[in-house]
């Protein structure tokens, strides 16, 4: 049985200055915002935080970025952050941007336990500057490192008490592999069930990877509502 955390900001409290953060969630969706909440709350600093992108400026990530939380920013997209752009440009805030795939694989191999791995991905770009580049095949790779993280901030729509979660349609992006590559991983989800409630081959993420559970309703917010013009 897995820790059921009654507060989110008990569930965050050991999380301190400069801690690595793995944060999952593509844009705002299946994002953990109540625990990312929680953090603003605490107002820990130094954080480097490994997610897709950094949110917008008044949701998720972006709460932080506007508190001066965040230090380093390893992602893959800014998207539409102005409070982003303003601090990598004046200095404020250190940001590594990584190719998506690579960023993903990166992550995935963490929770595998593999060090490192090539890839074709920046091969012939700035990116590959002072790398060790290899040839397969006739190809060049270059070689990247996994990633782990002191802490993963994942969502779920179910879980059970025994940690198996279950991700929602494209909430389904980067929480798995953040799951299974922090050192400990704390699962906001909607809903917790009990052991042997869950379809067994429709768990996501097994409860091994998982050390703390809370339940939440999440606020789901829509990034960029796109509705279609009437004939």
């Amino acid at each position: 049985m897995k820790p059921v955390i009654s507060s989110f900001d008990e569930a965050i409290q050991d999380i301190g200055d400069g801690a690595t953060i793995f944060v999952g969630g593509f844009g705002l969706v299946g994002i953990p915002e109540n625990l990312i909440l929680a953090l603003k709350r605490a107002n820990v600093k130094d954080l480097t935080i490994v997610s897709n992108n950094c949110g917008i400026d008044d949701w998720g990530l972006g709460l932080l970025l506007e508190n001066m939380q965040i230090k380093k920013m390893v992602g893959s997209y800014v998207g539409e952050n102005k409070e982003f752009e303003r601090q990598v440009l004046s200095g404020e805030l250190e940001a590594e941007l990584i190719p998506q795939g690579t960023l993903a694989e990166r992550i995935r191999a963490g929770g595998a336990g593999i060090p490192a791995f090539y890839t074709p991905a920046g091969v012939g770009t700035p990116i590959a500057e002072e790398r060790e580049v290899r040839t397969f095949d006739g190809k060049d790779y270059l070689l990247e490192k996994s990633m782990t993280a002191d802490f993963s901030l994942v969502r779920a729509a179910k879980g059970d008490k025994m940690g198996n979660l279950i991700y929602n349609k494209t909430a389904r992006n980067f929480n798995p592999i953040m799951a299974a590559a922090g050192r400990v991983t704390i699962a906001e989800v909607e809903g917790i069930f009990e052991s042997g409630d869950l379809d067994p081959d429709q768990i996501h993420t097994p409860g091994i990877y998982v050390q703390r559970l809370i339940q939440g309703k999440q606020e789901k917010r829509i990034e960029k509502l796109t509705t279609r013009k009437e004939a």
